[in-house]
């Protein structure tokens, strides 16, 4: 009899766990299935795994930077980027719900303006009808100026049914570039640090142009995130990491490495 209720009460509690299995599964499909619903309603496009392209356009911020602050720079005194803008397109393809492959062509304006104090900051300056190097002691007003096409070409991965995140590197070619400013309110050592000082005042400042010095081409890593506000409508940010020089390898006045780093700032339209 003991044995008999035994088999009855295995049979039952493996009846109301199978039960619930097949309960849990229901549930679990169609989570799924609302999940994938819900990502097919937001796009990109209607069919979730297609080919399409985003138009993008944004406000630039950034600077032209070295990634850490070199002992020659004392102080930044101030800083303001220059009105910058942003137009492109990017071509994605997704090879399933989540992830993608995105690749895009934008023109971009950037720049920035910044004041700072320096010491013993190796320059080369038109004083006059001369070019005199040596190492200058005072503040230095920087202007720079970069227009051109970028390319990235980056990963693309789904979040959630509404964030999209993508990365990759990118390359960009400089049609106009500009690098210039001019330095006052204190004195230039000719050659080295011991050599003849030159006093620069307010009243009657040097400038510097290394412009011609600059490369054409420069490469870096872009994060770009994306959030779908409309069916077609996304707002976004990206970040475009610059890892080459603005420099040329053969120009030695500015002794350290400089970066370019900017973010965009916009809206993109996705078809």
């Amino acid at each position: 009899m003991k044995a008999i209720k035994y088999i009855l009460t295995v049979v039952f509690c493996t009846a109301i766990g199978v039960a619930q299995a097949e309960k849990f599964k229901d549930l679990m499909d169609s989570k799924r299935d609302n999940r994938e619903a819900n990502y097919a309603l937001w796009g990109p496009t209607s069919d979730h795994q297609g080919l399409g392209f985003v138009v993008r356009a944004g406000y630039v911020l950034g600077g032209t930077t070295p990634l850490s602050l070199p002992a020659e720079i004392r102080k930044i005194s101030e800083f303001s980027p220059k009105d910058g803008f942003s137009l492109g397109v990017d071509g994605y393809k997704y090879f399933n719900m989540r992830w993608g492959l995105s690749a895009g062509l934008r023109f971009f304006m950037q720049g920035m303006h910044t004041g700072a104090e320096v010491k013993n900051y190796n320059m080369a300056l038109v004083m006059g009808q001369d070019v005199v190097e040596g190492r200058f002691t005072g503040t230095d007003i920087t202007e720079t100026r970069m227009t051109g096409f970028t390319i990235p070409v980056m990963a693309t991965y789904r979040v959630g049914a509404r964030w999209t995140f993508d990365l990759g590197p990118y390359f960009s070619y400089w049609i106009y570039r500009d690098f210039n400013g001019e330095v006052f309110d204190g004195y230039l050592r000719e050659g080295s640090p011991i050599g003849q000082k030159i006093s620069i005042s307010a009243d009657n400042p040097a400038s510097y142009d290394f412009s011609s010095h600059m490369r054409n081409v420069s490469w870096g890593m872009e994060f770009c995130v994306d959030y779908r506000v409309r069916h077609h409508l996304n707002v976004f940010g990206l970040l475009d990491w610059g890892m080459s020089d603005v420099f040329k390898s053969d120009f030695k006045t500015v002794t350290f490495p400089l970066f370019p780093l900017y973010a965009t700032w916009g809206v993109a339209y996705y078809y």
